[in-house]
């Protein structure tokens, strides 16, 4: 018979520990996914987060045109309302003048007629005459004829008066019905023209677009658009919004007024809520960009056009994450192109900073256009934004719109007592211009 080697046997305890062990691995690698399915869910909560945000935001976006264009519609109706009630008055006027013109023209006719019958009545008094001018005739038959003619002549002026009369009236029933039938064919495309032409510029009319036409949607020359917002307030305009103005030696383009008690303002910068990305090269700061419902900058170009004229003060407004408000009120001299736009500076009234009590003079720059005007060659591209830059980090309010660290990032004003980071700022010019209060 065969013997069978049997398996080799281990004491208890070792095997004990063998298990231990290998439970503890295990515990490990389960400790280790879960981990990682945390990391997960919590990237995926912060994604999820940041797209709830954002519809949040376009569905507010949304909720304002749909309002403003509920509201284009009912203006469009009522102004079609009253182009019905015009259009019906003036077909009943039509049917008038058509009755009118009837009744005149069979006049006519029967005035030419009597015309007719008069030249006849007058042929036979002639033939009647030479025959008498070969008699002998009574005085009494002669003054009778004498009269006779007298009448017949101004019969044939009336008539002719009459005519001319009648021909001017013609002249203008057909200049009527002219009028008539383009009103209605205005009537028939009316609504559609207008409700597209409304949608359109409730979607565009917020956007800070460049120049406009040189003709107004009324057809009117740009060049009696009002220079600034000073000039549109003077023409008797007192409600806050959007104006096309035509500053001298400029095209037309939009701008945001405001008419306050404290003054008229051009509104050339709006940050508030970051939701416009300021960090934009130089020819976005030239032209401008943003919406003006939301976040804006005018531009280098249009900021120079209205300044260029004179007049005026730079008002500075800027509020801190603490809800606390401060306002600088400056004295100021900006140069054109050339130049990099560079701006000269002196405090009026408001809190000091100084950075920008005495500003002596500093260019614009952008992250890709230096201006060289400190020894820092790179501030535009570590602080963000374009701004006049003297000492970087002394003043930047095109940075981003943080309240967390790194500070230089985001929108900050250095005054005596240290540096201050904001949440938003309004930059104006102020229009030596004061409403005056009813």
């Amino acid at each position: 018979s065969y013997s069978f080697k049997s398996e080799p046997t281990f004491p208890e305890h070792q095997t004990e520990s063998r298990f231990r062990f290998a439970a503890l691995d295990e515990v490990r690698l389960l400790a280790n996914g879960l981990l990682q399915l945390g990391q997960s869910l919590r990237d995926f909560v912060q994604n999820t987060k940041s797209q709830i945000k954002d519809i949040f935001q376009k569905l507010n976006i949304f909720d304002k045109s749909f309002y403003q264009l509920s509201v284009l519609a009912s203006e469009i109706k009522e102004e079609e309302e009253e182009l019905k009630k015009t259009t019906v008055i003036l077909k009943a006027n039509n049917e008038e003048i058509k009755s009118l013109s009837l009744e005149i023209n069979s006049k006519v006719e029967d005035i030419i007629k009597e015309r007719k019958h008069l030249r006849r009545q007058v042929g036979g008094l002639e033939e009647k005459l030479s025959g008498l001018s070969q008699s002998l005739l009574l005085a009494e038959q002669v003054a009778e004829i004498s009269t006779l003619k007298e009448i017949i002549l101004a019969q044939e002026k009336s008539i002719t008066d009459l005519l001319k009369a009648v021909k001017e009236q013609t002249e203008q029933l057909n200049n009527q019905r002219t009028k008539i039938r383009g009103l209605e064919n205005k009537f028939n495309s009316a609504h559609i023209q207008e409700t597209d032409e409304n949608l359109d510029r409730n979607h565009q009319s917020n956007s800070l677009s460049g120049y406009l036409p040189y003709f107004t949607s009324d057809g009117s020359f740009s060049s009696d658009l009002p220079k600034d917002c000073g000039d549109v307030f003077s023409r008797g305009q007192k409600s806050s919004g959007l104006y096309a103005i035509k500053p001298h030696e400029s095209q037309p383009f939009l701008v945001k007024c405001e008419f306050t008690e404290e003054g008229v303002f051009t509104v050339i910068q709006h940050r508030h809520d970051g939701s416009v990305d300021f960090d934009q090269p130089w020819e976005k700061y030239e032209d401008g960009f943003g919406d003006f419902s939301s976040e804006f900058w005018l531009g280098l170009k249009k900021i120079y056009a209205v300044a260029h004229q004179g007049h005026s003060l730079l008002h500075v407004q800027i509020e801190d994450w603490r809800k606390e408000k401060h306002f600088m009120l400056y004295q100021y001299i900006l140069e054109d192109a050339a130049f990099n736009y560079t701006i000269h500076l002196k405090l009026q009234t408001g809190e000091s900073s100084s950075a920008l009590d005495e500003h002596i003079g500093y260019r614009f720059s952008t992250k890709d256009h230096n201006d060289g005007n400190n020894d820092d060659p790179n501030c535009a591209q570590d602080y963000t934004g374009g701004w006049w830059f003297s000492f970087c980090g002394d003043i930047n309010l095109n940075g981003k719109c943080i309240q967390s660290r790194p500070r230089k990032k985001g929108t900050h004003w250095k005054p005596g007592r240290g540096t201050t980071s904001f949440k938003a700022s309004k930059i104006s010019i102020r229009h030596l211009t004061k409403p005056q209060t009813p």
